[in-house]
């Protein structure tokens, strides 16, 4: 199964490139790094509080040439009182350097952990040649690779793998005190911290840098506030009753684009995500990290470039975003609460700051309790498909099954290898109890052990709840007509075990070939109940199957002629079994088995 790849043409093949694909440099507007020297004055803009730029000294400390394959830098101390207070600044990404009246670059990387506001300038131009090809139908030389993980499609559907991969990758650590590392983005929310817990070190590793904050809509005196250089400019990755917006600086404004960063943001090559102008608090300064503590005003257009060296966008473009929906009933809040906002469509991110939001909105009023249950609904719209609609519930388990369930069914549908078909909605129902619901099977029995075919046993299951009395509960179980005399195993069980067991003995029924089958897939897995009690009687295998087709009461002599070694397909035993379910109030957590002997009549 071939999934497809990103390959990106070296930096150094840029020069076989259409010359058209680059517009000749100004130089009464730009200064290139053949015109600069080490000592040159140089001034910076940028906003360490409120929406105005200001001006920044800097002295030029060197050119570097080839610091990495094909690009180069400029070296700049901060000389201002300010920067030499904070050191270099988290948010600063972007903010554009003056030598001699002429733009030549923008703040974009430091060292960690640097005394002095030592800054790394990327060049002017090379942030103007970002988003100037067709990234259709060229990959872009300055092009950043899209970095994300790799789901496994070769193994049977697992949300919970699916939510592992995405939740544990991470891009390559910028941690160490001796590496260039390009300056963070503060990843303004009006979540609490909290929120970020499970998906600890993801964003950090991304460059983004969480951080509390008011959402927009406050400062409406400021909406007329235009994109300029030396300018704030947000990201608003989730806007509308929740907020999470990325906070840099805008470095250049020229034909209705904007250039910002210096740097990468997700390294996504083509990407489609709002941009607003923003509003800075102020500057914490901080030993280990300084940053920009803001947020943003006004959506003013839409990005469509994000490479290595700039982040390119144009005024006026709406990005294509999704509906998202998150209520909350909990416990400890007389009132059901509805977050209404917009979400970016991303094939890693949106998942990700999906979760993220679930997690906050869950947690807003305080952590979920030691005891608790949390019952949860979803719907996910998908264009030119069915939807996947889920309903199940968790309990004991923080908030891992629900996020598991979420983040692992999104994550499979943005980056599985048969389409990429656009997320129309997402719609999400919490409710937290404060209540466990888990159990245990404390007895099982049946009626009978020895049983005639076509006869029908009565099985009796007790369950041991946590903090409360034992629940019998009964069914019938019938014995198939036409089963051979043996012996055959009557297992009771929880959904956990029972997934796993139905998973091992018919992979081939969780193993997608198109994207029906994913969604079909992924709507059987996460609706099985976890507060169902599942009676399984296995039965002998009867007939084969082939890839996903099941081939039962297959005569003899035809198996054994599919189920030759020469052929490239292999034949399986096509295993068989039956099941009911109870539902009961719990998450039955174990299983227990009988022995039932079949004999003739």
């Amino acid at each position: 199964m071939f999934q497809k790849r990103l390959y990106l043409i070296p930096y150094f093949l840029i020069s076989l490139l259409p010359f058209s694909c680059f517009a000749e440099l100004d130089k009464n507007k730009y200064i290139t790094i053949d015109e600069i020297a080490p000592g040159m004055d140089a001034v910076c803009l940028t906003v360490y509080k409120g929406v105005e730029p200001e001006k920044f000294s800097l002295k030029v400390v060197d050119v570097v040439r080839n610091i990495r394959p094909g690009r180069n830098a400029i070296l700049v101390m901060g000389t201002d009182e300010r920067f030499i207070h904070t050191g270099p600044v988290a948010g600063c990404s972007g903010s554009p350097v003056y030598i001699n009246g002429r733009l030549a670059g923008a703040l974009a990387f430091g060292w960690m952990l640097s005394k002095d506001p030592l800054y790394g300038v990327t060049p002017i131009e090379e942030m103007l040649q970002a988003g100037t090809c067709n990234s259709e139908s060229r990959p872009s030389a300055a092009c950043a690779a899209s970095e994300g993980p790799v789901l496994d499609f070769s193994k049977p559907i697992d949300l919970k793998a699916a939510y592992d991969q995405t939740i544990n990758f991470r891009n390559p650590s910028s941690s160490s005190t001796g590496r260039i590392t390009i300056l963070p983005c503060p990843l303004a929310t009006t979540l609490p911290q909290s929120s970020f817990s499970p998906f600890a070190g993801i964003f950090e590793s991304a460059g983004l840098l969480p951080v509390s904050a008011g959402g927009s809509g406050t400062f409406t005196q400021y909406t007329d506030t235009k994109m300029e250089p030396g300018g704030t400019i947000a990201l608003p990755l989730v806007y509308g009753d929740i907020e999470l917006s990325a906070i840099g600086t805008v470095t250049e404004v020229a034909d209705g684009k904007v250039y910002a960063f210096g740097h990468s943001f997700l390294g996504q090559g083509p990407i489609d995500v709002p941009f607003a102008t923003g509003y800075i608090h102020t500057v914490v300064a901080s030993v280990l990290r300084s940053f920009k503590f803001g947020q943003s005003i006004d959506i003013k257009g839409a990005l469509y470039a994000d490479e290595s060296a700039a982040i390119v966008g144009a005024i006026g473009k709406k990005a294509a975003t999704i509906p998202m929906n998150i209520t909350v009933e909990r416990f400890n809040d007389e009132k059901t609460r509805t977050y209404n906002c917009q979400i970016i469509s991303h094939r890693y991110y949106t998942p990700l700051l999906a979760g993220v939001c679930l997690s906050g909105t869950a947690t807003m009023l305080g952590d979920i309790p030691a005891d608790h249950t949390i019952q949860y609904k979803t719907n996910i719209g998908i264009e030119g498909y069915d939807s996947i609609h889920m309903e199940n519930f968790s309990s004991s388990a923080d908030l891992v099954e629900c996020l598991a369930d979420n983040i692992g069914a999104i994550s499979l549908v943005m980056n599985n290898p048969y389409d990429r078909p656009q997320i129309s909605s997402l719609d999400f129902e919490i409710k937290i109890l404060p209540k466990t619901a888990v159990s245990r099977i404390w007895n099982f029995e049946v009626s009978d052990t020895t049983v005639k075919p076509g006869r029908t046993i009565t099985a009796k299951i007790t369950l041991e709840s946590y903090l409360a009395s034992n629940k019998t509960y009964k069914t019938e179980i019938k014995i198939p007509q036409n089963i051979p005399p043996g012996e055959y195993s009557l297992i009771a069980s929880g959904a956990a075990d029972y997934r796993q067991f139905s998973t091992a003995l018919a992979p081939y029924r969780y193993e997608p070939e198109n994207m029906p089958d994913l969604i079909k897939i992924i709507n059987d897995i996460a609706n099985t109940k976890r507060n169902n009690l599942y009676i399984t009687l296995m039965l002998p295998a009867d007939g084969i199957t082939i890839e996903k087709s099941e081939l039962p009461q297959l005569p003899l002599t035809k198996a054994m002629l599919l189920n030759n070694e020469k052929r490239s397909v292999p034949a399986l035993p096509a295993t068989e079994w039956r099941s009911q379910t109870i539902p009961v109030d719990s998450i039955v957590l174990d299983s227990r088995s009988f022995k039932i002997t079949v004999k003739k009549d």
